[in-house]
């Protein structure tokens, strides 16, 4: 083992090599001073953008993957409750005839179903689509530039 510490170089580091700069000559007015730190200042821009596109880009990538991971485990769990509803329909068989579980276990989800409905349909009325604090704060907004003192 080497007692020498390593460190990862950081993005921007591994994303933007760095450039060649040039020492200002004695001679350059300060136009050229100030023409040439603008330029490099719209350079540093233009690179923090690109290594914001970058980071933005390998964050969508993994947002993608865990969503497709998500849509996995939401489909095996269907099959789970699938084979759960199967398993109480032949469970109730040992009870009485197959048709008449089937037809109990049908019933109680859609009496979930049900039920889902009508508490998704009462909260459904409370929604409004007018967004009425950005109403009431634009209609502050305008009466303070009507009269600014007040």
């Amino acid at each position: 083992m080497s007692s020498m510490p390593t460190t990862r170089p950081r993005a921007r580091e591994r994303a933007y090599p760095a450039e060649e700069t040039h020492p200002p000559h004695e001679g350059d007015s300060m136009g050229e001073l100030l023409a040439e730190v603008a330029s490099d200042v719209q350079h540093l821009a233009h690179q923090e953008v690109e290594l914001a596109k970058a980071e933005m880009r390998e964050e969508a990538s993994k947002a993608g993957q865990a969503a497709g991971m998500f849509g996995g485990a939401g489909f095996a769990g269907y099959m789970v409750a699938l084979f759960l509803l199967l398993a109480a329909v032949f469970g109730l068989a040992n009870l009485m005839d197959i048709g008449w579980a089937a037809l109990i276990v049908t019933g109680g989800w859609a009496l979930i179903g049900a039920v889902l409905f009508l508490v998704g349909r009462m909260r459904m009325r409370s929604v409004s689509p007018k967004p009425t604090k950005t109403v009431e704060t634009l209609r502050e907004d305008a009466e303070w530039a009507r009269h600014p003192t007040r």
